[in-house]
């Protein structure tokens, strides 16, 4: 079967990223995109829902990098359930 090259441009990190998480997969990129291509081709449709999860907006995603950044600092006050629930 004749190959051929297919060249686009992708953010620097979404690109780090997507490597990272085809490499736990067992894969490379070039891989992935042909098990999309296939899916796409063989379905006539893109192989998944499209959409948008206002979680991870940048505003949402700043909030809990921040909060990351707050429990490897100390400045966290953790409390289990219990002592929670005795502060009633």
């Amino acid at each position: 079967m004749a190959q051929t090259n297919i060249n686009f441009r992708m953010d620097t990190e979404l690109k780090k990223a997507m490597e990272e998480t085809c490499r736990e997969l067992g894969m490379n990129m070039t891989t992935a995109f042909i098990i999309f291509a296939k899916k796409m081709t063989r379905e006539h449709r893109i192989p998944f829902e499209v959409s948008y999860d206002p979680f991870y907006s940048e505003k949402n995603i700043a909030a809990l990098q921040k909060s990351y950044e707050q429990i490897k600092s100390g400045k966290v006050i953790s409390k289990t359930i219990n002592e929670l629930e005795a502060m009633e």
